[in-house]
């Protein structure tokens, strides 16, 4: 046993401090970005935000509302007849990931999907990104497909940043571990890594290796995505704060004929173990909880929040763009 005290810092222990800005206005913030994937060689421009693949959040529709300046991962419970229609059309190609885990029916699954059309981008996703077995799937789905764009996770620590972005070839490492808003694993486990601390040390990690990180957890509000994109982050997934819209599929709450909530769980919890595992096995714990989240509308009026957010972020510290955001940032500690 060793304890680290070097302190972790998450989203609520700081604010950003404000700077001159020559910026004349916030309508002149330029939110999109372009990236290039050494492993894929692929490219990709748009605004780097990302709907979660959880089965609520992930969907078709989802993808249909971001397409074609944000991405969506598609949840992974689609048949192969759905997924093939979707991404027929080459405008979704570019804006959404096949979601896939390690099991060998569900990388049957992704070979039977590209049989039959072309992938861009692949997230590859398992709750604990720290197995050996995890880092050689992934490579093994890059030398099986070379061309794909690879996004794998979770994990929360440089170490295995770099060991997926060299061993396992991944373009974009996913970082995050009990940070979601429904996920207990911190609860359940006393397993995790403060998110934005997280963050910034392995968008460090990564980008030294010419890699990409997505913060994937712990947002909460706005201003929770602007710091961690503040924080070094190149993508940023959003699961809660998409849950509850028009977009969104699963179960529905309604009062008096009208949809008033949807119940949001994590992918680890008893309900969603019942619904795709056939039952919580007797050797685990569920590690997330459910909640019904208000019904709220279009996507797109939440999205309109966070992207305004962002400008008016670059234009408090003198960014012009958001790739600038982090270059530009200095956090303040709040405790």
């Amino acid at each position: 046993m060793r304890i680290d005290y070097d302190p972790k810092l998450d989203f609520d222990d700081v604010l950003i401090r404000p700077k001159r800005s020559e910026a004349p206005s916030r309508s002149t913030i330029v939110l999109e970005r372009e990236y290039t994937f050494l492993n894929s060689g692929q490219t990709w421009q748009g605004v780097p935000l990302v709907a979660s693949n959880m089965d609520t959040v992930g969907t078709m529709a989802m993808a249909e509302a971001l397409c074609p300046q944000m991405l969506t991962c598609l949840h992974k419970y689609y048949a192969d007849d759905p997924l093939v229609t979707f991404f027929a059309d080459e405008r979704r190609r570019s804006c959404a990931f096949f979601t896939t885990g390690i099991k060998d029916d569900e990388v049957q699954k992704l070979e039977r999907v590209l049989a039959r059309v072309q992938l861009r981008l692949v997230c590859i996703d398992v709750a604990n990104g720290y197995t050996k077995y995890f880092v050689n799937h992934v490579s093994r789905v890059r030398e099986m497909f070379p061309g794909l764009t690879i996004m794998a996770g979770n994990v929360a620590t440089p170490e295995m940043v770099q060991e997926l972005l060299i061993s396992g070839a991944a373009d974009i490492v996913k970082i995050g571990i009990g940070s979601g808003s429904v996920c207990t694993t911190r609860m359940k486990t006393g397993v995790g890594y403060p998110q934005l601390s997280a963050i910034i040390e392995c968008a460090d990690a990564a980008h030294g290796l010419r890699g990409h990180v997505c913060a994937d957890g712990g947002c909460r509000t706005p201003g929770d995505v602007v710091k961690a994109f503040a924080g070094g982050a190149d993508f940023v997934m959003l699961g809660g704060m998409l849950a509850g819209h028009d977009e969104c599929e699963g179960e529905w709450v309604e009062e008096g004929g009208r949809r008033v909530g949807l119940r949001f769980y994590g992918m680890s919890s008893k309900r969603a173990m019942d619904k795709y595992a056939g039952g919580l096995k007797d050797y685990r714990a569920a590690e997330g909880t459910e909640v019904v989240v208000p019904s709220r509308g279009p996507v797109r009026e939440t999205i309109q929040e966070i992207t305004g957010g962002l400008r008016s972020a670059c234009a408090y510290v003198g960014a012009d763009r958001l790739k600038d955001l982090s270059k530009c940032t200095t956090f303040v500690l709040c405790r």
